[in-house]
């Protein structure tokens, strides 16, 4: 079964709320296998705008990403970070 993966490019706006985001999100993540593969850190733009944030995210699958975005642990996540950071999230299929 191929994994899942979270790609997420983030713009912080509230560096200390963005904190509440990460714990209440860190619950989902565990329930769902998530591992870190890229959090923030270096990186360097070479098309488009770009984000000041970069995440990569694996799941043991992609249905796995998927249910974790809509788990209601992750929903309440969501919701704060959506009110201090902009971005986009998108989940993609390993090979």
């Amino acid at each position: 079964m191929a994994k899942g993966y979270w790609i997420a490019r983030v713009d912080v706006r509230d560096p200390e709320r963005y904190k509440d985001y990460m714990a209440a999100a860190k619950p989902a993540f565990e329930r769902f296998g998530a591992v870190f593969l890229a959090r923030g850190g270096r990186h360097e733009v070479l098309e488009s705008p770009g984000r000041a944030r970069n995440v990569l995210i694996e799941f043991p699958s992609f249905e796995d990403a998927v249910a974790c975005y809509n788990s209601p642990e992750y929903l309440i996540a969501a919701a704060i970070r959506q009110t201090v950071a902009d971005g986009e999230i998108v989940v993609v299929e390993g090979v």
